[in-house]
């Protein structure tokens, strides 16, 4: 299958090395609409869609494939190897910055560095570690899925978002939740949000940014901190946010800290 097709792909930019934006549940490429064009200029940027999110190939989704998130960092790195040149550093919110870890895990050296922003390994807390939801949480919100998706993608994701005093942003994630085929939204909510992938990040040794908001309804600070305690190359930025999307409602404050990190990597392409 063609990826182009199946991913929605888009490639710009003017670099010698690849930035990949991997969006999280309930959005699609066009998050990235505000925190892209900055490194436009100096990398070469890939942007796509999970398969059954955006303008992806809903034919392609199959829910053995992806009934764990190694379904999509296969797809990942099979669009990392057609597209990106050079070092690659992969920036993925929320849900894609475990599945660019699993990416990282399935071909060591292939990604430079990670920026991972409202990263979670585990959603549910366990003994000794703080995931932010309790098992009932998960589970209520998941019955709540089955049996009204479009009610609940209105209700949570101006809650998701926050942003208060930006309400088009609210407005623009809703559509995006909407929008999304609801058979396939709520087979890859139970992905997420069931989701365990602490020994996947444990030691990662590859360089990671961590972007984390100050105030996030899904990732609370406690996951943050969690994460900068195991990947030995991590580094912590709290991001002064309201809400889980902060490359939206604070693009400047997140470009501003990816570009420091992302200085080793800076280039433009000559000619």
């Amino acid at each position: 299958m063609d990826l182009r097709h199946r991913n929605n792909v888009n490639v710009m930019g003017n670099g010698t090395s690849t930035l990949v934006f991997s969006h999280g549940f309930g959005c699609n490429q066009a998050m990235w609409n505000d925190l892209a064009p900055p490194f436009l200029e100096h990398f070469r940027v890939v942007l796509y869609d999970l398969v059954g999110a955006g303008l992806s190939d809903l034919s392609a989704f199959d829910k053995t494939k992806y009934g764990t998130l190694d379904g999509y960092a296969r797809d990942l790195n099979e669009i990392i190897d057609a597209y990106a040149e050079g070092p690659v550093i992969l920036v993925g919110h929320s849900v894609s910055a475990m599945i660019g870890t699993l990416a990282d895990r399935l071909a060591p050296g292939r990604i430079a560095a990670h920026v991972m922003i409202g990263p979670s390994p585990r959603y549910i807390d366990t003994d000794g570690y703080v995931g932010g939801f309790k098992r009932s949480d998960i589970d209520e919100l998941l019955e709540t899925l089955d049996s009204n998706y479009l009610g609940w993608s209105s209700a949570m994701a101006p809650v998701i978002m926050g942003a208060p005093g930006q309400p088009a942003l609210s407005d623009t994630l809703t559509d995006s939740f909407c929008r999304t085929e609801p058979d396939i939204a709520k087979h890859f909510a139970r992905v997420t949000f069931t989701s365990d992938n602490r020994q996947d990040v444990i030691g990662l040794a590859t360089p990671v940014l961590i972007l984390q908001s100050s105030d996030d309804l899904i990732a609370p600070v406690a996951v943050g901190k969690y994460l900068h305690s195991v990947m030995p190359n991590s580094t912590y930025c709290l991001v002064d946010n309201v809400g889980h999307c902060p490359h939206m409602s604070a693009p400047q404050a997140c470009a501003a800290a990816m570009q420091g990190f992302l200085a080793p990597w800076t280039a433009t392409r000559a000619g």
